[in-house]
């Protein structure tokens, strides 16, 4: 299945940023820091994780149930949010 370019450009920004922040949490464990802060940062990169592959679970979902009613568009939209939401 083919995903749209402008979903694919998105999940690639969120997994870049995820990376940034995996990158900063191995210096916060070599300089030391506090547990707290790190398991909270920790906490943040799975969850930008998790949004990035329920884009991309939404997406694909969408094309999977194709439809151009003004009803439907507004369903999907409904769809991807509650998707996001449980990330």
């Amino acid at each position: 299945m083919e995903l749209d370019e402008d979903v694919l450009t998105d999940v690639v920004k969120r997994l870049r940023r995820v990376q940034g922040q995996v990158g900063g949490l191995v210096q916060m464990i070599e300089s030391g820091r506090d547990c707290k802060d790190v398991i909270t940062q920790l906490a943040a990169a799975s969850r930008a994780l998790d949004r990035a592959g329920f884009k991309l679970i939404a997406s694909g979902l969408e094309k999977c149930v194709s439809d151009d009613s003004e009803q439907a568009v507004a369903d999907r939209a409904q769809l991807e949010k509650l998707f996001l939401a449980l990330a």
